[in-house]
């Protein structure tokens, strides 16, 4: 199976109000050590794989530059990062390679930078094409720019465009809404993300809210029953429009879905490098088995979860996500993924996508009976109109969506899994 790689770039022009993300305003003096200790880690990776005891994947068939604002980057220092990517895999000649981008940043030099790199999918972080409501939030962009660079992309070779929109911002109206959509509509990009708004503690503008000031234009804020109205809304539109939703915040053509996130929400393999870049190896079967006869040692503590003889199906592993503790070298957590749990995400990550989850697949994947502990679970949210069971899918309805939370909670169990800190690539921990 393909490995997906994700890239974070964590530096941005400008901090948004309503970002949670691990991204800031730093000196572009911070961005060529930064650039060359993500070259350090991809060059490592093989090592670390090892380390970890997982399968680490030769060819890789989806690569995704994320942020923060990767196009914050000059066109040498993306170059170097995908020329390290090359030298440590066989890059599919059909890779999806997906750059975050913010409107404005697109000059001609890294239109063509993206070019020289492969680069075949560009993800606009819009979020609103009414001028005041992105400048209300900190956004540098005004509708007329997106417009602009959108045809140049196209003009260059890049037609595959995402446009992300997000539903609750300040002095947001049904009308401003609807404009917003249409528009989106009218670019005709063959991608689409929708995300509502999230008010907690984790961005400026979720705490002035919780805390019902007047900051960043709080009070402007729509209610969470008006922010539910205009994702269904979304709904409605993009579908009569022909970019269908297969996922809860993504709309697509036909044939324009993201591959590298449906790793994601398909359990496929990948692997991050960079500030708050997280990873999903599988455990190799070799390394497995000789755990279960090792009585102590770090390797074997990788392999094997607290509960007694439950080897790990997977390892999950994530960097630090502050840029000073990534830049230090700090450890890297660890999660061991035993089999109960990787049911759980079975459930919790493919009930995002429409498709839904496929009970006899999971039998099939992993016992006969590894759907009866969760049978209590799928009855409780038929009942309560949140899924909807067909056959042996079962998907989550409408309502279900907009409470998609609750939803997946009710798949989590106490499961047993053992976190441990290793180093990120450069020292076999000892």
């Amino acid at each position: 199976m393909p490995l997906g790689l994700y890239i974070s770039v964590p530096f941005c022009r400008t901090k948004c109000s309503y970002c949670n993300f691990a991204s800031d305003v730093f000196s572009k003096s911070a961005y060529e050590s930064y650039v060359a200790r993500v070259v350090e880690d991809i060059a490592c990776s093989h090592e670390t794989a090892s380390e970890l005891g997982c399968r680490l994947e030769e060819t890789v068939d989806s690569m995704y530059l994320g942020g923060g604002t990767p196009s914050i980057l000059d066109g040498g220092q993306l170059l170097r990062i995908f020329n390290a990517v090359r030298e440590q895999f066989a890059v599919a000649r059909d890779a999806e390679i997906t750059v975050e981008c913010a409107p404005g940043t697109l000059s001609s030099a890294l239109i063509e930078a993206l070019q020289e790199c492969g680069a075949n999918r560009v993800s606009l972080g819009v979020q609103s094409f009414v001028d005041q409501e992105a400048r209300a939030v900190g956004r540098l962009h005004k509708r007329s720019t997106v417009i602009e660079e959108v045809a140049r992309l196209r003009a260059a070779g890049i037609d595959d465009i995402n446009v992300d929109l997000i539903a609750g911002l300040p002095h947001q109206t049904a009308e401003s809404w609807t404009f917003s959509l249409a528009e989106t509509i009218a670019l005709g990009v063959p991608h689409v993300s929708i995300y509502m708004l999230e008010v907690d503690e984790d961005s400026r503008l979720g705490r002035e809210v919780i805390a019902g000031g007047t900051r960043y234009h709080a009070h402007f804020v729509p209610d969470d029953e008006a922010t539910a109205d205009f994702y269904v809304q979304a709904c409605e539109a993009l579908n009569a429009a022909g970019i269908e939703q297969y996922e809860i915040s993504n709309f697509a053509r036909v044939g324009a879905q993201s591959r590298h996130n449906l790793k994601y929400w398909t359990r496929q393999p990948y692997l991050g490098f960079g500030v708050d870049a997280h990873s999903m190896l599988r455990v190799a079967a070799t390394s497995a088995a000789k755990a279960t006869d090792q009585e102590a040692g770090d390797i074997a503590a990788l392999k094997r979860c607290a509960t007694q003889n439950q080897i790990a199906e997977a390892v999950r592993f994530a960097t630090q996500d502050s840029l000073d503790a990534y830049m230090s070298g700090a450890a890297s957590t660890v999660t061991l993924v035993t089999a109960r749990a990787a049911i759980e995400e079975s459930f919790f990550l493919g009930l995002r996508l429409n498709r839904g989850v496929d009970l006899e697949r999971l039998r099939a994947e992993f016992t006969a009976d590894a759907i009866v502990p969760f049978e209590p679970a799928i009855e409780e949210c038929e009942r309560e109109g949140l899924v909807a069971r067909e056959g042996a899918t079962v998907r989550l309805a409408g309502r279900g969506r907009l409470l998609s939370n609750e939803v997946f909670a009710k798949f989590l169990g106490e499961t047993t899994t053992e976190e441990v800190k290793v180093g990120t690539g450069h020292v076999n921990p000892r």
